[in-house]
């Protein structure tokens, strides 16, 4: 495999990385922390279910925030954009360090923090799709599918060094001190990556795709009508290929993390440890996908992801039942490292080409984030509620999982290869053979 990263992969992985730092740490803190400090103290279980909530809350912004971001990133272009998602993420998480306590200044102590989740969902919905276009459409044609998936190890890379700052900070201070004053250090550290961010994206140039529709006059002025009007048709394969994704990010590190604690009684850190080593095998397996979409196209390598997931979910919850650790891990790395990392090489890839430069962006933005904010934000939820409706049978939760997962396999169907992979190999030409 010959690696052809472009400067413009590096930048845009490394500022996905420190962007998903902010996003990640919430996640984080909303479970252990803040509902020690932004909610009333009565009740705790209500306080921890007030937390996640505003997690949730950003979760379901990023499509709003995808859909702005996305039209101004097809009027003004794509860097300028991820300056702006990078400073409204490091802005907000800064501030939530300096919030008051609900001690200090009662339910204003919420709003304030609700409000700043919301601007943190914002910057998120279109920070994933910029860094892919920024990469993509600075990569030459043959090594787009590396180039496109490799921002996707920003993702990882952020939520493991948010998961480590955090736990280490708690780690050397007494847990007193730390809920009142300490949790706010690796926050105000956002300072920092945002100042890092910024310095990395400004070695990088818009796009060289951008600047030729722009110069040539060709940009268009409402990009989400123009999407409508001239693409309307490959929205729902759009949506169809990001299905998979989702709900291979979200059931094993969020649902499975329950299912693990409430039905094989595993003590916590065995779950998160499995979620950590999946993301770090993804430093291999996220660049290999990627590769393998320039190798044998876009459409076998979302299928097999995507179908594979599918018949592996069923051996994944057996595993879990195990309780023994290292099953545990190999069954985390099975679906959420090998099957997930296929699937969003694929999608990456072809989301980057599936719509016209002029409204990309917006194309983007609109069917990735809506999907995910409909199937990833929703998938626990509709996990949990299948557990109690069979009485802890896990076949529900396979079989909804599956079907979703298909989707996507059945959404490559209406999507095109780009032409070099469609046509037959020099090699294949002269023996008068088909491509394969």
């Amino acid at each position: 495999m010959t690696l052809r990263l472009s400067r413009a992969t590096i930048a845009s992985t490394v500022g996905t990385a420190l962007e998903w730092y902010d996003f990640s740490l919430y996640g984080t803190a909303a479970a252990l922390v803040l509902p020690l400090v932004f909610f009333p103290a009565g009740d705790p279980v209500a306080a921890t279910l007030s937390s996640l909530g505003t997690f949730a809350v950003g979760f379901f912004a990023r499509p709003v925030g995808g859909v702005i971001i996305g039209i101004l990133g097809d009027r003004v272009g794509r860097r300028t954009m991820l300056f702006v998602t990078l400073l409204l993420m490091a802005a907000a998480s800064t501030l939530i360090g300096l919030l008051p306590s609900y001690a200090a200044v009662g339910p204003a102590a919420p709003i304030m923090l609700v409000a700043l989740r919301v601007v943190q969902g914002l910057g998120a919905g279109g920070e994933y799709a910029g860094a892919m276009l920024m990469s993509a459409e600075h990569a030459e044609t043959r090594a787009r599918g590396l180039n496109a998936s490799v921002p996707t190890l920003g993702n990882a890379i952020g939520s493991l060094v948010a998961t480590g700052v955090f736990f280490l900070v708690s780690s050397v201070m007494p847990h007193e001190a730390f809920i009142d004053y300490g949790w706010r250090i690796p926050f105000l550290l956002s300072i920092l990556v945002g100042v890092g961010g910024v310095i990395v994206r400004l070695k990088v140039s818009d796009t060289p795709e951008f600047r030729e529709a722009r110069d040539s006059g060709d940009s268009v002025r409402a990009p989400l009508r123009a999407l409508f009007a001239s693409s309307r048709h490959k929205i729902i394969p759009g949506m169809l290929i990001s299905v998979a994704p989702n709900v291979i990010s979200y059931l094993p590190s969020v649902y499975a993390l329950t299912y693990l604690t409430t039905h094989v009684h595993a003590e916590a850190w065995i779950g998160l440890t499995g979620v950590v080593i999946a993301n770090l095998v993804k430093i291999v397996t996220v660049p290999t996908a990627g590769w393998l979409c320039d190798r044998f196209g876009r459409r076998p390598v979302m299928v097999a992801g995507s179908v594979a997931a599918a018949v592996l979910f069923y051996p994944f919850f057996f595993m879990l039942d195990t309780g023994t650790p290292v099953v545990i891990w190999a069954a985390f790395v099975m679906i959420f490292t090998l099957c997930n990392d296929l699937t969003l090489a694929s999608q990456a890839t072809m989301m980057s080409e599936l719509f016209d430069v002029r409204y990309r962006y917006t194309g983007v933005t609109f069917t990735r984030e809506i999907a995910g904010a409909v199937v990833g934000g929703c998938i626990p939820f509709v996990a949990a509620w299948l557990d109690g409706w069979s009485g802890g049978q896990i076949w529900p939760i396979v079989a909804v999982s599956a079907l979703l997962c298909l989707l996507s396999a059945v959404g490559t169907r209406f999507i095109s290869e780009p032409a070099h992979l469609r046509e037959p190999s020099p090699a294949t030409a002269r023996s008068g053979g088909a491509a394969v």
